[in-house]
C-alpha cells in the first residue's frame, strides 16, 4: 500500500482491557491513544526513555526515526514505542506496565 493509499486511521484496541481508539496514520500511536481518552504512560515522547513501551499483539507500525530505543530482539518480539510508532494497519497494543 502506498502512502497515498493509506487510510486516514486504523481501528486499534488496548489489551487486556479491550478499549478501542482510532489510530491515525499521520501521527504517533501515543497521540491517538490520548485523543481517544486512554491513559498511557509517557515521558520523553522521542523514543528514548521507554516509559511508553508496549507490545503489538497484532498489527504493524512504522517509525520515522532511524532507530527508536528498542533492541533488535525487542522489535522481533513485537515491542513498540507508541510515542514514535505510526500505525500501518488495524492493531492491538498490549500495555506492558
Amino acid at each position: 500500500m502506498s502512502r497515498t493509499d493509506t487510510p486516514p486511521f486504523f481501528l486499534a484496541s488496548v489489551a487486556p482491557s479491550g478499549q478501542q481508539f482510532d489510530a491515525w496514520s499521520n501521527q504517533p500511536l501515543l497521540l491517538s491513544l490520548e485523543q481517544g481518552g486512554l491513559d498511557w504512560p509517557s515521558s520523553c515522547r522521542n523514543g528514548t526513555c521507554r516509559t511508553c513501551i508496549g507490545r503489538l499483539a497484532q498489527g504493524q507500525v512504522r517509525y520515522q526515526i532511524e532507530w527508536p530505543g528498542l533492541s533488535a530482539e525487542e522489535k522481533l518480539e513485537g515491542y513498540v514505542l507508541p510515542c514514535v510508532a505510526y500505525p500501518c494497519s488495524d492493531l492491538t497494543l498490549h500495555r506492558e506496565t
